[in-house]
């Protein structure tokens, strides 16, 4: 097997900013947060810009984009709005998003299939200026050949579903998942598009995706924030880092 490129993780630092939200002012601060994820070994950053500003806030976004330095992904929806916040700000990439104002976290992936009309020009004006641009999906053939359509050269496959079946211990419907995300990144990676995964991953459910060796990425969040309030942020990086490495490993077998 030709040698593997190295697996990227990219930290999503959306639910600092719900936590300094929650009483107001500018603590804690998602980009120094960014900073020290940076430099406990992330390779890039996750931000999504929502509508409602529930979390991330636009000075947010533009101070990510002047300090970090690594990759800035945009989280955003495919809306004139948030376009043109994605083209004045000019980040390394963004993950084009469903977004409902009544969900709690993004829920399922885009209708890459049906919304090929809404998706498109987004997809076009973003690429035309250079942003590397994801369509964050289920990892259903019809939604990836439908991606493909559109031109976008990446999609992030949501991994939700499987890591919702895995912890609730639905075997068969985990094992069922598994096997859509399976076929999905050969399908994928068949039609010429890179694969990421994101959504719900932990250190098992990271480690075992990480032995596909058409997923190049990962962007992992909330379970992140939520274990560095127990061992801290370098501790929960590195040894997420090295749980995509132990599963690497096997993909390099």
């Amino acid at each position: 097997m030709a040698e593997l490129p190295p697996l990227r993780l990219g930290v999503n630092v959306d639910h600092v900013a719900t936590i300094r939200n929650a009483r107001g002012g500018r603590h804690p601060d998602p980009v120094r947060v960014a900073k020290l994820a940076i430099a406990a070994g992330a390779d890039g950053i996750t931000a999504h810009l929502r509508e409602d500003r529930r979390h991330i806030r636009d000075d947010d976004m533009a101070r990510l984009k002047a300090e970090i330095g690594k990759p800035l992904n945009f989280e955003m929806a495919a809306t004139d709005e948030m376009v043109a916040a994605a083209l004045a700000i000019r980040p390394h990439a963004v993950c084009i998003v469903p977004e409902k104002r009544t969900e709690r976290t993004t829920e399922g992936g885009l209708d890459a299939r049906r919304q090929q009309a809404q998706l498109a020009p987004a997809v076009h004006d973003l690429k035309h200026a250079g942003i590397r641009v994801s369509l964050f999906i289920a990892p259903h053939p019809a939604q990836i050949e439908g991606a493909a359509a559109l031109g976008a050269p990446v999609i992030e496959m949501h991994t939700g579903a499987w890591c919702d079946a895995l912890i609730e211990n639905r075997k068969a419907e985990a094992e069922a998942e598994w096997q859509l995300l399976r076929a999905g990144a050969l399908l994928a990676q068949s039609l010429g598009l890179e694969v990421h995964a994101g959504h719900g991953l932990d250190y098992a459910s990271a480690e075992t995706i990480s032995a596909l060796p058409q997923v190049m990425e990962l962007n992992i969040g909330h379970f992140l924030v939520g274990e560095a309030v127990f061992d801290g942020l370098d501790f929960v990086i590195g040894a997420m880092r090295a749980a995509m490495e132990r599963g690497r490993a096997r993909a390099k077998a």
